[in-house]
């Protein structure tokens, strides 16, 4: 008699699940470390080499432990074994976690290491109070909060610039403009869409709209890629200025933030600002209507009950309800990059 395997119970998956954090802790520390910049400067280091280049005083074996993990998991590569090994960037390393190049999408995860690990700690408290976890715990909001310190700003701007960088990318050349000349990026931050759309679309004028401070910020990035001929920051609160008119509004990760009545306030302010004919678009981790295949979607909108207590993400069945309630005519949905899409509604 033979035992079929396959349908046996098991517990590797929950306890692969359960101990994720360990995992991510792993390169967290890594790119807090700047080990992959390190390496991507000189390269293949030992872990002797790599111990002392980052001042790190833990025991020989504690090091060839994290290096192979890190090689395991695919973000280094090894060669030789403990004493004889050396390390090296993966592809994929090298591009996005080199802080030095344009590529990088480290400034999210250390972000997550420096603010969200420790409040994702008290989702039990999230759930069981349905009030944020984060620096606006004891009142507030997130945004006052960080605010507050231009450190803090720049930090935020830095992450939200890195965890968007692949999806507008894909928006900036996925998209058809051939229609359109002139785009508002409300809530633009750093202005990384609006430079990306300008650099793919050279017939495309963007203007970047957020907060005083966050425009000093844009104004730099704007500087630095070469493109203030065809990108403007402008400051505004979307909540109580008008859009600047444009053929096209984008949000790039605004919409989350916030419950369901604002969402449609700030779908009413971009639909007066746009021209018959005109679209606004929502890039989100729009979730798949069976709530199923888009867990990050879904973790997503959980990091809105630890970041804002009412914000989520939602379907497009929820973003098309919106869309019709403000007096878009028709919606349709654009597959970006992973789990992102861009949400779109015509005038």
């Amino acid at each position: 008699m033979t035992t079929n395997h396959a349908t046996q119970p098991s517990p590797e998956s929950i306890l692969q699940m359960g101990t994720g954090f360990w995992a991510s802790k792993v390169l967290l520390a890594a790119v807090e470390f700047d080990l992959f910049t390190l390496l991507a400067e000189r390269s293949p280091l030992t872990a002797g080499q790599l111990k002392q280049k980052l001042n790190l005083h833990c025991s020989d074996r504690n090091m060839y432990d994290f290096l192979d993990a890190l090689a395991g998991f695919g973000f280094l590569s090894r060669q030789g074994i403990l004493e004889t090994a050396t390390y090296a960037n993966t592809t994929d390393t090298d591009l996005f976690l080199d802080l030095k190049k344009p590529t990088y999408v480290g400034g999210m995860l250390k972000m997550l290491n420096d603010r969200l690990y420790g409040f994702w700690g008290t989702l039990e408290e999230g759930l069981r109070t349905g009030k944020p976890q984060n620096e606006a715990r004891h009142g507030g909001n997130l945004f006052d909060n960080i605010y507050q310190s231009p450190e803090q700003l720049e930090n935020f701007v830095n992450a939200m610039s890195s965890i968007q960088v692949g999806a507008f990318m894909a928006f900036a050349e996925k998209f058809d403009f051939s229609k359109y000349k002139t785009l508002t990026d409300a809530g633009g931050c750093s202005g990384l869409l609006s430079i990306l759309v300008a650099r793919h679309q050279p017939h495309m004028s963007c203007v970047n709209m957020d907060l005083p401070g966050v425009t000093a910020i844009a104004e730099k990035t704007i500087l630095k890629a070469g493109l203030s001929d065809r990108v403007k920051a402008v400051s505004g609160d979307f909540f109580n200025d008008a859009f600047p008119a444009a053929d096209m509004v984008v949000m790039g990760n605004i919409l989350h933030d916030w419950d369901e009545e604002q969402k449609i306030g700030l779908m009413r302010s971009a639909y007066a600002a746009l021209p018959e004919g005109g679209v606004f678009v929502a890039i989100e981790n729009v979730i798949d209507e069976d709530r199923k295949a888009n867990v990050f979607g879904l973790l997503m909108s959980l990091n809105m009950l630890i970041e804002t207590g009412t914000g989520f993400d939602y379907t497009m069945a929820d973003f098309d309800r919106w869309a019709r309630q403000v007096g878009f005519g028709s919606t349709s949905l654009l597959h970006l990059v992973g789990p992102t899409s861009a949400a779109i509604a015509m005038k």
